[in-house]
């Protein structure tokens, strides 16, 4: 998008190729950052932005090409944050798996966020756009943990993101985690349906619960891979995107994932890290997607990180 430099004048912003489809006024939110919600829904409400120099309606969806015009107004200054490192953006290049029509699928490491926020000043998304300064956008898909390592979806384009979005909401994309369980969970595969309520503590930290009265519905599918004397290594398949779902349906099982500090069992924990296990052990190793206009879905597998497969195999040593 292209917009004028003066923050008290006219601007005028042209909509670009990938941009088309949206609902102005979210386009707005976007374009104007800083300027609160409520102030773009009464510009756009009151008839005071134009476009292609005529009047349009609060629902209206942008075309590439358009022309918008807003009023003045002067935007807030945004805060000067810490950029990521050059390092840090080409140590991700090396982490690529896949860059291609639109789509980059990167093999995250655990530790790193996936943005900035929450007292982190980066993330992934950020240090993606240094390493990528030519592309006018760069939006995550999808989340995982900052804890959580594996496959982690990057757009370059809006109509890519908007696709991708779609076959999350309608469960079209299939995603499957590798996680280690404390304790030996029985039978070969759960469906947990529990449903999840997320909240706020008052120090700002975020927490998930299963609340069947509040919280939305959520399901998971656990597979048993292989039992040790005192943990389950397991696939799970989220079938619903909420947050913290795997980690928290895994506590509702009863066996949590080992290495978690929010929902785990720090007794559990403990004897883990005897193990040499120094983080959450949940990876994201599968992901199957259908990009536009391909006849083939696209298929991606990312192999367990190695501190993590180093943990598996003294498992394996124990108990052979």
């Amino acid at each position: 998008m292209n917009q004028t430099d003066t923050s008290s004048a006219v601007r005028f912003i042209t909509v670009k190729d990938g941009e088309e489809g949206q609902r102005i006024d979210n386009f707005l939110i976007t374009a104007l950052k800083g300027l609160p919600r409520t102030m773009v829904y009464r510009i756009v409400r009151k008839g005071e932005v134009r476009v292609n120099k005529g009047r349009i309606k609060a629902d209206y969806r942008i075309q590439a090409g358009d022309v918008i015009r807003v009023p003045p107004m002067r935007l807030p200054e945004a805060p000067a944050v810490a950029a990521p490192s050059p390092h840090l953006a080409q140590f991700l290049r090396g982490r690529i798996l896949h860059h291609q029509d639109g789509l980059i699928v990167v093999d995250k490491p655990a530790g790193l966020a996936v943005h900035g926020g929450s007292n982190l000043p980066f993330g992934l998304i950020e240090a993606m756009r240094v390493l990528f300064p030519e592309k006018d956008f760069l939006e995550l898909v999808h989340r995982i943990d900052r804890d959580t390592s594996g496959l982690l979806m990057v757009a370059e384009k809006r109509s890519v993101l908007r696709e991708l979005h779609e076959q999350l909401r309608q469960g079209r994309m299939r995603k499957t985690y590798v996680a280690l369980l404390a304790g030996q969970l029985k039978g070969g595969q759960h469906k947990v349906t529990a449903p999840l309520f997320k909240t706020n503590l008052p120090n700002g930290e975020r927490i998930v619960r299963v609340n069947n009265e509040e919280g939305k519905p959520s399901e998971t599918v656990f597979r048993v891979i292989e039992r040790f004397e005192h943990a389950t290594l397991v696939e799970a398949s989220p079938l619903t995107g909420r947050t913290h779902q795997i980690r928290v349906h895994a506590q509702f099982l009863g066996h949590p994932i080992l290495g978690d500090e929010k929902y785990g069992n720090d007794e559990a924990g403990k004897a883990a890290r005897a193990w040499g296990l120094n983080r959450l052990f949940l990876h994201a190793r599968d992901l199957t997607l259908k990009m536009p206009d391909k006849p083939e879905p696209l298929k991606f597998t990312c192999p367990l990180a190695p501190e993590l497969q180093a943990v598996v195999e003294y498992l394996r040593r124990a108990k052979s």
